[in-house]
């Protein structure tokens, strides 16, 4: 891609109008979506640069609890998309044993407490060898995988059975730490489609007390890091102050 098409931070200021066509390197923050990020952008664009439409996309989903790298393209970027979503990804966090939540995540309450037993450095070693290559992953019921033409997580919220099939997914690389309070920090290197979520809870079921991911952040997609991503507070204000 043309550097000055890229709005990050070395290049802080975009080079020609965004309506033409940009990729946006977002630091996404807690508690926004995906589609928060796409419509502020969006809506910003539209306002600054006087056009009624504009195509802006991303290029894969953060949950709202997750933050880090969002890639959103603008214009004829979205047609990069595809290509920009089956790069690797690089993710850190934290994994808290000794429950389950039905989604998988912290955003759902914990259930099933279990006492979580001795983890020393070879029980990581075991538990970071069988996470390691390729794996045949089952997805979380609360994801937006389509089924019968309605999303997973719409399905499981209105109480129907949800069959999530599993899926081939690879993991490159995998660290763990143990910290205090049953918590384990770690940082994944991972294949398109791999559920961080799932490889919380299936950690859990590996160790025999149950899991969750308790914090996530996404580090990199592809070669494109978070460290040059700009907060979305920044990427507003310029666009509010760049158009001519």
């Amino acid at each position: 891609m043309v550097p000055d098409h890229i709005f990050c931070r070395t290049n802080p200021v975009p080079q020609q109008p965004l309506p033409s066509g940009c990729l946006v390197l977002v630091d996404k923050p807690l508690t926004w979506t995906s589609f928060d990020v796409v419509n502020k952008i969006r809506f910003a664009v539209r306002h600054t640069y006087k056009v009624k439409k504009v195509k802006v996309g991303h290029a894969g989903t953060l949950d709202p609890l997750a933050s880090g790298l969002l890639l959103v393209c603008i214009g004829p970027y979205t047609k990069t998309i595809d290509t920009l979503q089956s790069q690797s990804k690089v993710y850190t966090g934290t994994i808290q044993l000794g429950a389950t939540t039905p989604t998988y995540d912290g955003e759902s309450t914990p259930e099933n407490f279990k006492q979580v037993p001795e983890i020393d450095r070879q029980k990581l070693e075991d538990i970071i060898s069988s996470f390691t290559g390729d794996l045949m992953q089952t997805p979380p019921i609360y994801s937006a995988i389509k089924m019968d033409g309605a999303k997973a997580y719409q399905l499981a919220r209105r109480g129907e059975e949800v069959d999530m099939k599993k899926r081939p997914v690879s993991i490159f690389d995998l660290k763990l730490e143990l910290q205090e309070n049953n918590i384990l920090t770690f940082e994944a290197h991972c294949s398109k489609g791999t559920y961080i979520r799932s490889l919380a809870h299936d950690i859990g079921q590996f160790v025999g007390c149950g899991a969750y991911l308790s914090s996530l952040r996404r580090e990199s997609i592809g070669s494109y890091s978070v460290g040059d991503a700009l907060s979305l507070d920044h990427i507003i204000s310029t666009i509010q102050s760049t158009a001519t």
